[in-house]
């Protein structure tokens, strides 16, 4: 993005371009919610594909950073229903005693990209050029659709007899444009900040944040602005992780191409010491995660973010080496891949087959919308600082008060009480 944001003159719309896809895959995660509760998600799977492969093509075409930024927006529409619609073919697949285990593995499965996807978009930009970056991940897209579909072919995920009134449904999608909207509003603070005063932009970001907060409370569980126990606390917590891993990440390539020297290929392979991070820790959630409890993950998992944190703004505040931000970013990675899947095996445990995409639409809601909002902000504080040096290192202190704060639900997850396992499913060579 650092490529993209100098060739297009869009270093304005540098935090939009993350933060935007963030907000539309709200809408993506509410109407695939609801649609996968009334007909089974396999249908809104499919269109979630074809709205992510079409923002690549988009943001790979594009002229200006507005287009590009564009594309981007209907990426997060893809986005958003893809992971829903997934969360809940797992649920309705696999039994509750499988859960962790398949969660782990999905982060698993980002160890490949994880260990190339960094340094190859770094190379191809570099190397090639940017828009490869997009349009090639449009043909792996269309490739793991073809498996993913063949794999569903025959099997019943429909929905349930129960379902809500047409005009509740709708009135949950107007509350998604609003929330992505304000999303949207809010991670154009920055340029706000920057046409008009920070003054400016802090009022508008202020008055933005309460007016998500307000629209945002009927797509989530009761109680989970304040952190209820149970459920509410699962997807607060979520949104907070989130918000502090991926609104500091963004400024670690950052970071090292703009003081250190480092070329895009190299910044990328930075990102990948903390993906591996990622992957092993949630093997090992998947393995041990009932043996450590949930309280105690949340309570190693933010430890090791705020570690990486601390560091990260020690590092830019002093100029330390570009080592040490690399080495500690890897904690980031382990802190957060120890609690996400967990997170997940908690929301489903507490869900039924009536809501099930409901829940698993709010903790994704959640997880973007707390990564958009901080992203935002953190752009917003990076542009009101003069000095890069001080800009940088209070990206990241911001980022270790949001991990100091998400104590707050990690404390508050609770055991969820035995459920029967669900009947398995299996899926033969012939679709049966």
């Amino acid at each position: 993005m650092p490529v993209v944001s100098a060739d297009l003159d869009g270093e304005a719309l540098y935090a939009v371009a993350f933060a935007g896809t963030l907000a539309t895959s709200v809408i993506g995660m509410v109407v695939t919610g609801l649609w996968s509760d009334r007909s089974g998600p396999v249908v809104p799977l499919y269109a979630a594909v074809g709205l992510f492969a079409a923002g690549l093509l988009i943001a790979g075409f594009a002229g200006t950073m507005e287009l590009l930024v564009l594309g981007r927006l209907i990426q997060g529409l893809g986005i958003g229903g893809q992971t829903v619609a997934l969360y809940v073919v797992v649920a309705r697949v696999y039994p509750a005693d499988l859960h962790g285990r398949v969660f782990a593995l999905f982060s698993a499965a980002w160890v490949v990209p994880s260990l190339i996807g960094p340094f190859l978009a770094g190379a191809v930009a570099e190397y090639l050029h940017w828009r490869w970056v997009f349009l090639g991940v449009a043909v792996l897209t269309v490739i793991a659709f073809i498996l993913v579909a063949s794999r569903l072919r025959g099997v019943d995920l429909s929905g349930t007899e129960q379902q809500e009134p047409s005009r509740r449904v709708l009135g949950r999608v107007a509350l998604a444009i609003v929330v992505a909207a304000l999303a949207v509003t809010l991670s154009l603070t920055g340029r706000v900040s920057k046409d008009f005063g920070a003054t400016t932009g802090w009022l508008v970001a202020a008055a933005t944040l309460v007016a998500l907060a307000i629209a945002v409370r009927p797509l989530l569980p009761r109680g989970a602005l304040v952190a209820r126990r149970g459920l509410p606390s699962v997807i607060v917590m979520r949104g907070l992780i989130a918000g502090t891993l991926f609104g500091a990440e963004v400024y670690v390539p950052l970071l090292l191409t703009s003081e250190y020297g480092f070329g895009p290929t190299m910044a990328g392979l930075a990102l990948t010491v903390a993906a591996i991070a990622w992957a092993v820790a949630a093997e090992m959630q998947g393995r041990y995660g009932d043996r450590l409890g949930n309280e105690r993950i949340a309570m190693i998992g933010l430890s090791l973010l705020a570690f990486a944190t601390i560091v990260g703004a020690t590092t830019a505040l002093l100029h330390l080496p570009a080592a040490v931000l690399i080495t500690a970013w890897a904690f980031a990675g382990g802190g957060v891949g120890l609690m996400y899947p967990r997170l997940t095996v908690l929301t489903l445990a507490y869900s039924t087959k009536e809501n099930q995409g409901f829940n698993s639409a709010a903790l994704s809601i959640s997880d973007s919308l707390g990564s958009s909002a901080a992203i935002a902000l953190m752009g917003l504080i990076f542009i009101s600082l003069g000095s890069a040096q001080l800009a940088f290192g209070m990206v990241f202190v911001a980022a270790t008060a949001l991990a100091a704060l998400a104590l707050v639900p990690g404390l508050r997850l609770t055991q969820v009480p035995e459920q029967p396992a669900a009947p398995r499913t299996v899926v033969v060579s012939d679709g049966t």
